[in-house]
């Protein structure tokens, strides 16, 4: 095993062999690799030859490698959902023993699945598919005014001007409309 230069039992940089249950790059890689591939952090720990404890007190430790384990696990889910979504769309090939002894292949359909992944992104295509038109907007903005006007009349009681200030700056900041 090849010499690197590790952090001892002191704070003293000092050369030693990596233990067989320590880090290296090899092993992150690995480990790293088969999280984004399996989402399973005890299989891919054991992909990587180390402990399950040690990956997570190294990610507990090490801020770079949990922005990495977080990217794998995202990537890993990523190509989850795109095989979940392939399945709910083309279906899965099935095939059935029909009861006079012949084979057929047919293809199954989760409802189930697709129903998941919709949930899932309902709030996503809800807001690519709305367009807020000037009616909303200018709806939007005399609500604002009139909170702002009501605010005002309420610090005149107290005879201050600010309050007429911020009125006047979100018309301003508004587009004046």
């Amino acid at each position: 095993m090849a010499k690197g230069l590790q952090l001892g039992g002191s704070k003293k940089p000092q050369m030693r062999v990596p233990e067989g249950r320590s880090w290296t790059a090899k092993k992150e890689r690995m480990f790293l690799s088969s999280l984004a591939e399996t989402c399973n952090v005890k299989l891919s720990a054991k992909h990587a030859g180390v402990s399950h404890n040690c990956v997570y007190e190294r990610r507990n430790k090490n801020a770079s490698f949990r922005a990495s384990w977080d990217a794998a696990l995202a990537t890993g889910y990523a190509q989850l959902e795109i095989m979940m979504l392939e399945r709910a769309l083309h279906g899965v090939e099935k095939t059935v023993v029909t009861r006079n002894g012949t084979t057929v292949v047919m293809r199954e359909y989760s409802d189930r699945t697709a129903l998941a992944l919709l949930r899932m992104h309902r709030e996503s295509a809800t807001i690519a598919n709305e367009s807020v038109d000037d009616g909303e907007w200018q709806e939007a903005r005399d609500r604002i005014v009139a909170r702002l006007q009501r605010i005002r009349e309420r610090d005149q009681e107290v005879e201050t001007k600010s309050a007429a200030d911020r009125v006047e700056l979100v018309r301003w900041g508004l587009g004046g409309r």
